[in-house]
C-alpha cells in the first residue's frame, strides 16, 4: 500500500473509533456522613461540613461526601452505630460521647487534667496511640481517625457562683465523657445531652449548670441568655478531639490511593480546626463579656485540686478495668502525659509564664 494510502486509512478508522469513556465517571462513590452536630453549628458543625469538602476534593470526587446533621438521618448520639452497622458510611463526632461502648474510647477524646491538642495528636501519631484506636473501634466495624480539637474547653455555665467544692454537691450539671465520672465523684448529678438541650434545661431549671465547649461554639447556642457566670480553667477538658470514623468494609474496599484521601483528610484538618477555634473563641470572649454582661470567673483552687484527686481516682480505677485494652489504653496514655508533662516545664509552660510577666511589648 502506497504511504498516502495508509495515512487515509489509518484516518479514517481513527474517526470511526468511538472515544474512551473516563473511568474517573464509572467509579463514584456516594458517601452519607452523619454527624453529632446542628447543620453548620460554629465549632464542630463547620468542621464537619470541612471534611466532607475535603475527602471529596482530595479524592478527586471519586467520594463525594453528602453531610447530614444531627437528627437529619439519625439522631446525634446514634452516629456510631449507624456507621458501625452500616447504615451510613462514616461520621463526624467525639469520642467523648461512647463511654457506653467502653471507658477506653474516652481516653482518646479528652481526659481530665490530661494532654494539650498537640500533645493529644502526638500520642496519637508517635506515641502508639492509634494502634490502639484501630484496635478498639476494630470491634465495632469501624477505623478512626482523628480530625480536629477545640483546644481548652471552659467549666462551664453556672447559675451561682462557685465559692467551694462543697458547692458542687447536688448540682444537676450537663457535661461528658470522663469528666462525667469526675463531676458525679464530687457529687455532682451529671446529665448528658447536646448543646440545644443542654440550653433549654438551663433556661426551665431543670439544670444548674453544664459545660458545652467555649465562647465561639456556646455564643451560638446563647448559654449567656440564661447564665451569667462563666468559668475557667477547663481542667475537665484540657482539650477535646473530633473524630471521623469510617465503615471498616467500606473504607477496606477502597483503593490505596482513595484511602491515603482520606487519611490525609482528616489529619491535614485538624490543626486548621484547632487553630480556627483558638482564633474565635479569644474574639467571642471579648463579646460575651461587653455585650451581654457574662461574669468570667477562675475556679477557686480548692476546687481545681478536689477534681484533681477525682480525675486520679478515675485513672487508677480504668488501671485496674476488667478489659484488658482498656489497662493497654490507659498505661500508654498514662505514659506519654508523664513524658510530655515533665518536658513542657521547661517548654510550652515555660513560655506561657514568662509571657504573662509585666513588660512593655
Amino acid at each position: 500500500m502506497k504511504r498516502r494510502h495508509f495515512l487515509k486509512a489509518s484516518a479514517g478508522a481513527a474517526a470511526a473509533a468511538p472515544l474512551a469513556t473516563p473511568a474517573l465517571a464509572q467509579d463514584v462513590r456516594q458517601w452519607k456522613m452523619v454527624t453529632s452536630w446542628p447543620k453548620n453549628l460554629p465549632g464542630p458543625g463547620v468542621a464537619a461540613q470541612m471534611l466532607a469538602d475535603r475527602i471529596t476534593a482530595l479524592s478527586g470526587g471519586r467520594i463525594e461526601v453528602k453531610l447530614y446533621a444531627a437528627g437529619e438521618l439519625v439522631p446525634g448520639r446514634g452516629v456510631f452505630d449507624a456507621v458501625s452497622e452500616g447504615t451510613a458510611e462514616l461520621y463526624h463526632a467525639v469520642p467523648a460521647y461512647w463511654g457506653s461502648k467502653s471507658k477506653g474510647i474516652l481516653l482518646f477524646g479528652s481526659q481530665p487534667f490530661g494532654l494539650r491538642g498537640d500533645e493529644q495528636y502526638g500520642w496519637m501519631v508517635h506515641g502508639g496511640g492509634q494502634d490502639l484506636y484501630d484496635e478498639m473501634y476494630g470491634r465495632f466495624n469501624l477505623k478512626p481517625f482523628l480530625c480536629g480539637n477545640s483546644g481548652p474547653q471552659w467549666a462551664g455555665w453556672f447559675r451561682e457562683e462557685i465559692k467551694s467544692a462543697e458547692d458542687l454537691k447536688g448540682m444537676r450539671f450537663r457535661t461528658a465523657g470522663l469528666a462525667s465520672e469526675v463531676a458525679s465523684k464530687l457529687g455532682m448529678a451529671v446529665q448528658a445531652m447536646g448543646g440545644r438541650d443542654m440550653f433549654q434545661q438551663l433556661q426551665s431549671g431543670a439544670l444548674d449548670a453544664g459545660e458545652f465547649i467555649g465562647p465561639w461554639s456556646d455564643s451560638a447556642l446563647g448559654f449567656y441568655q440564661v447564665c451569667k457566670y462563666y468559668y475557667w480553667p477547663g481542667v475537665n477538658e484540657p482539650s477535646s478531639a473530633e473524630e471521623c470514623a469510617i465503615n471498616s468494609d467500606v473504607y477496606a474496599e477502597l483503593p490505596e490511593d482513595l484511602q491515603m484521601a482520606v487519611r490525609v483528610a482528616c489529619s491535614s484538618l485538624y490543626g486548621d480546626v484547632w487553630t480556627e477555634y483558638t482564633t474565635n473563641h479569644a474574639r467571642a470572649l471579648p463579646k460575651l463579656v461587653e455585650e451581654h454582661g457574662v461574669q468570667v470567673r477562675q475556679l477557686p483552687q480548692d476546687v481545681m485540686v478536689a477534681m484533681g484527686n477525682a480525675a486520679g481516682e478515675v485513672m487508677a480505677e480504668m488501671r485496674e478495668d476488667d478489659d484488658e485494652l482498656v489497662r493497654r489504653i490507659t498505661e500508654s496514655y498514662m505514659d506519654y502525659r508523664s513524658s510530655v508533662s515533665d518536658y513542657m516545664v521547661y517548654a510550652d509552660n515555660g513560655q506561657m509564664n514568662a509571657r504573662a510577666l509585666d513588660y512593655k511589648y
